[in-house]
């Protein structure tokens, strides 16, 4: 059994990217896409900050914060081999009933890729109020070219 990590989240937060469940490398690191071959941070620096992305973990969540970005996984647990969404199984999501009663100002959840806004439209459906985007996964194991992704999660970004 795997489990994710707390949200980062704050009183100032306005938009929720969730993927899935961290893979091993971040599992392993404790950080947030934590496999340098991921997308996410690139994507989040060409939108908001510049190249290249921060060496530390800490200085990559100030750029989050700054513009109101919360990151989270909708599975609170579950069994998987590798990091592949796809082996998921026996799983407990997160409880964003209590999260989004915490976080009211958050209007706009970005899904890293199919599977999160899977597991999280099965239990919770469309939440009133709620803008969804389903994103290009940041994951390496989506073949979409980075410039692509970039495009996709810019426009939902912004």
């Amino acid at each position: 059994m795997i489990s994710s990590f707390p949200p980062f989240v704050n009183e100032d937060s306005e938009i929720l990217i969730l993927g899935t469940m961290p893979g091993a490398t971040s599992l392993a690191k404790q950080e947030y896409y934590g496999f340098n071959q991921n997308a996410f941070w690139k994507i989040i620096y060409s939108v908001f900050a510049e190249l290249p992305v921060a060496a530390t973990f800490d200085e990559k969540k100030e750029v989050l914060k700054q513009n109101k970005i919360a990151v989270w996984d909708v599975l609170e647990n579950c069994e998987r081999k590798g990091s592949l969404d796809i082996h998921i199984k026996n799983h407990k999501e997160n409880d964003f009933d209590t999260f989004f009663s915490e976080y009211p100002k958050i209007r706009k959840i970005l899904f890293n890729g199919k599977e999160s806004h899977k597991y999280f439209f099965r239990k919770y459906g469309q939440i009133e109020g709620l803008e969804y985007h389903v994103m290009p996964s940041t994951s390496p194991a989506n073949t979409m070219t980075f410039e692509k992704k970039l495009e996709a999660w810019k426009m939902a970004l912004i």
